[in-house]
């Protein structure tokens, strides 16, 4: 962001010029002081690297999500079984939302990044990961009409002291112009962490977790959501929070996490 005082156009123009020449001079030179004692690092293991982004090792173990896959849940195919095809997960269980998105396949380098940024304060690894997401999800993001992160409990906020869901949809709001309903979603009531959990007891730990309250559902009726979540695993809390915004009556819900457990099963039928 530009903060620099406008040159006073009473000035002669040599001077003005004069001026921004010495503004510009002295900006590049302080980037490249900063460069120095602060060399740009891969995001993910903090090694040097020439540019934004990761290193070529970190790179390489990155598995991005790609066509041919699922199109209503996402699940990468490995094979093209022609457009429109539904995995025989979203055929024997579809969710409440209407389409999921996810960047990357959640394992090696991608589970580091999620808990880097999750659970160690690593806020500074949202805007690679929500440029991602955004890149991932473009078809969902160019018909949304808001996006809305998936909300903590109050008290797991104070413990974490930021929401990870929240600064994604951030980035990926600034990246995709749409706009962000930081508090449209809440979670009314604390739930029990999910690792662990079978897939029926996960569903049942966040039932009724998730509500719009009465003053925000201005910003979800009739709208298009885009719901924005770090991970997607059996899809229990994504599902919970969907069917709360549908009960406030968004036309729409899709989802886009930054990266999905992907089965070994699941092909197309």
């Amino acid at each position: 962001m530009d903060t620099e005082a406008p040159l006073p156009w009473s000035l002669p123009a040599r001077l003005r010029g004069a001026l921004h020449y010495c503004r510009r001079t002295l900006a590049q030179s302080a980037r490249l002081a900063l460069d120095i004692a602060l060399p740009l690092q891969c995001v993910a293991c903090r090694e040097p690297v020439a540019g934004d982004g990761v290193c070529a090792a970190c790179w390489s173990q990155l598995s991005f999500i790609a066509p041919p896959f699922c199109s209503r849940l996402g699940i990468p195919f490995v094979y093209d079984p022609g457009p429109d095809i539904l995995s025989m997960q979203a055929i024997a269980a579809p969710p409440a939302y209407h389409r999921a998105r996810a960047a990357v396949r959640y394992h090696e380098v991608a589970r580091t990044l999620v808990h880097h940024l999750k659970y160690h304060d690593r806020t500074d690894l949202a805007p690679t990961m929500g440029k991602w997401m955004a890149r991932a999800g473009a078809e969902l993001l160019a018909e949304a009409d808001v996006v809305v992160p998936v909300p903590l409990h109050w008290r797991r906020g104070f413990s974490r002291r930021f929401n990870q869901s929240g600064a994604l949809a951030k980035e990926i709001g600034r990246a995709s112009g749409v706009p962000v309903a930081r508090d449209a979603l809440r979670r009314v009531r604390p739930t029990e962490h999910q690792i662990g959990l079978s897939r029926a007891q996960r569903a049942t730990n966040v039932q009724g977790a998730f509500k719009v309250p009465p003053e925000r559902r201005h910003e979800i009726q009739g709208r298009r959501i885009v719901l924005v979540d770090d991970v997607l695993t059996s899809g229990a809390t994504s599902d919970a929070c969907a069917r709360a915004l549908l009960r406030a009556k968004a036309a729409q819900v899709d989802l886009l996490v930054f990266a999905r457990v992907v089965e070994a099963r699941g092909g197309p039928i």
